[in-house]
């Protein structure tokens, strides 16, 4: 199988103020999940094993992450009301130490302009987006990593 990983930035894209439903079934504005730090949201489905490949592959890597900057992962259920259930039996089973929530209405999807997943943006503090990510290969969540690292950079160097 080929998957092909296709990079873009964001010209300081502002993230929607678009409503999504977490975990525990209550109704969330996506930019209060920011409160001021980075954040990676990540778009899955639960018939893409790729975008599940690199969901596990970022909470394997979540706890060194923490340690080193300070970010949040969102990962952003687009499947339909029909197959939630479901997402949220796989996110529960897999473990997942970030945010999960539930775009079963696909407006969130819609606002950020994703056509297909897994893609994946880093957010900074102030709600930009700066970087986005199509596709998944080993080691690519490594990409949404490093710009985590770059902001961090970016604030010291302004203090």
């Amino acid at each position: 199988m080929c998957l092909i990983s296709v990079v873009s930035f964001a010209s300081a894209q502002q993230l929607p103020d678009v409503k999504v439903e977490n975990a525990q079934g209550k109704i969330v504005s996506v930019r209060d999940l920011a409160q001021g730090k980075p954040l990676i949201i990540a778009y899955w489905s639960i018939a893409c094993k790729p975008c599940i490949q690199e969901l596990n592959a970022i909470n394997d890597a979540l706890a060194d992450w923490r340690s080193e900057a300070e970010v949040e992962v969102v990962a952003v259920s687009v499947d339909d009301a029909r197959l939630k259930a479901s997402a949220k039996a796989i996110a529960s089973s897999r473990g997942w130490e970030f945010i999960c929530v539930y775009d079963e209405n696909q407006d969130l999807k819609r606002a950020m302009n994703v056509s297909l997943t897994p893609q994946s943006f880093v957010v900074d503090a102030e709600g930009n987006i700066i970087y986005s990510h199509s596709g998944y290969t080993p080691g690519s969540e490594q990409e949404l990593f490093d710009k985590i690292v770059e902001l961090k950079k970016g604030q010291k160097k302004k203090k």
